[in-house]
């Protein structure tokens, strides 16, 4: 064992139930360099043996996937303001319509020890999301921007978030991510670039060893997300999931992006997002 270091620590309220555990989500102070730029992607790297593409699939002059069925997700408008935390209480996640999801990206694979549940509500000034990931094993990176900000976050365990508020250029959307511990990232893709969003999202997480669960929820200004939020109009979205420090990793889709190698940067294979009233 090294050293202790100091660590700043951030409260988790609101999310345990009876007979779980709340946890603190901690990092260090440290605060590392900003690595992200509006630079193309590597492309593919090679991981223990295995190829992984991780370039933005069919950005780049790539062959056009088309799909059919493309499954839908409701978000549930809240009457109310969030407690004193800026989030929904209990009640409403309950109110919200779930999806979930335990196959890999291709839609095979299931794994229900790795299933991820997603809810999601909104209002005229935020969106909320809501994911509660089943785990085998938890791996993540032990330090982040001061913030939490992550460059490369998904080399560890996240849940993501592609949302895709229009969608006439298919190949411009944003990027949310959060892990275990509470970093995050966030980021703008367009034509294969990225750069990081500066979104302002609050987010709070809560792991619970017990249940092998860990628990996050986002709370995104809309104006980060697009200019003019109209609930009439639905977005494209899909919803991910990473496991494992190295390969073979699981890599899990709400709705399959289908290529030969994991890759999510598919925006043709995103469902629909539908924004509703409620009760």
């Amino acid at each position: 064992m090294g050293p202790k270091r100091m660590v700043a620590c951030e409260d988790v309220r609101g999310l345990a139930t009876a007979g779980r555990v709340a946890q603190r989500v901690c990092w260090p102070k440290r605060r590392l360099k900003p690595q992200c730029s509006a630079s193309p992607w590597n492309g593919k790297k090679e991981n223990n043996g295995r190829l992984v593409d991780y370039t933005i699939g069919t950005m780049n002059g790539g062959t056009v996937l088309k799909f059919d069925g493309l499954p839908t997700a409701y978000a549930l408008r809240l009457k109310e303001s969030g407690g004193l935390d800026g989030f929904p209480g209990a009640g409403w996640w309950e109110r919200a319509q779930p999806i979930r999801f335990e196959r890999d990206w291709r839609g095979e694979q299931a794994d229900p020890q790795r299933a991820t549940e997603v809810r999601l509500l909104w209002n005229g000034q935020t969106l909320y999301v809501r994911f509660v990931s089943h785990y085998r094993e938890l791996h993540v990176f032990p330090d982040a921007r001061a913030d939490g900000w992550r460059d490369e976050l998904w080399e560890r365990d996240v849940a993501e978030a592609f949302l895709q508020p229009d969608a006439k250029d298919a190949r411009v959307y944003r990027e949310l991510e959060v892990s275990p511990n509470g970093f995050w990232i966030d980021l703008n893709i367009a034509h294969g670039k990225k750069e990081e969003m500066r979104s302002g999202l609050q987010r709070r997480v809560i792991q619970d060893p017990t249940a092998l669960t860990w628990t996050a929820e986002l709370a995104v200004p809309m104006r980060s997300l697009t200019p003019e939020f109209n609930p009439k109009h639905s977005w494209r979205v899909n919803f991910f999931r990473v496991e494992g420090k190295v390969e073979p990793r699981f890599y899990s889709a709400w709705s399959p992006t289908l290529t030969p190698a994991p890759n999510f940067h598919v925006p043709e294979a995103f469902g629909h997002l539908i924004f509703r009233e409620g009760e």
